[in-house]
């Protein structure tokens, strides 16, 4: 594991599933604003899904409802649609799109299981995943005041456009 995923690693081990899987709920269901992808959720209503993260022990399981992730409790083994396996570094690599969703998979580095229609349908989001930060920035803060953090993303000032 690199030196940067270890404290991470660590506050996994440390921190109960439960209050890990609603943070990255949260956070998800926030990055979602202003991203088309939120729409295409809508196709996983009512799917169970489990991130099961090997070499922390962590399983994060989530039900989609109405094209938002939620906090789903402890759902036993093999009670969910689609489980997502692998190690951190990897989920960091897809997360980071450091690395291709296919590239994973296809090495198994990353293992799918489960419903195949909608395990597929999820590597095919995470693949054509392009997130727009001008449309989530409009979205949460409105057209005027997501210049600011958009200047600044772009490594200018908000006055040089």
């Amino acid at each position: 594991m690199k030196a940067p995923l270890k404290p991470m690693s660590l506050a996994m081990r440390a921190t109960p599933p439960a209050v890990q899987t609603a943070l990255l709920a949260r956070a998800f269901n926030h990055l979602l604003r202003g991203q088309a992808i939120g729409e295409q959720l809508d196709t996983l209503n009512g799917k169970r899904l489990a991130i099961e993260i090997t070499d922390t022990g962590t399983c994060l399981n989530f039900t989609v409802k109405r094209g938002r992730l939620y906090r789903t409790g402890y759902v036993g083994k093999e009670n969910w649609d689609v489980c997502i396996r692998g190690s951190l570094e990897h989920f960091w690599q897809l997360a980071s799109r450091a690395e291709d969703p296919d590239t994973l998979f296809f090495n198994r580095q990353l293992e799918i299981e489960g419903e195949t229609a909608t395990g597929l349908y999820i590597k095919n989001l995470l693949d054509s995943l392009d997130y727009d930060w001008e449309a989530h920035f409009q979205s949460v803060l409105g057209k005027r005041l997501a210049k600011l953090p958009l200047a600044v993303w772009q490594g200018r000032g908000p006055r040089d456009e």
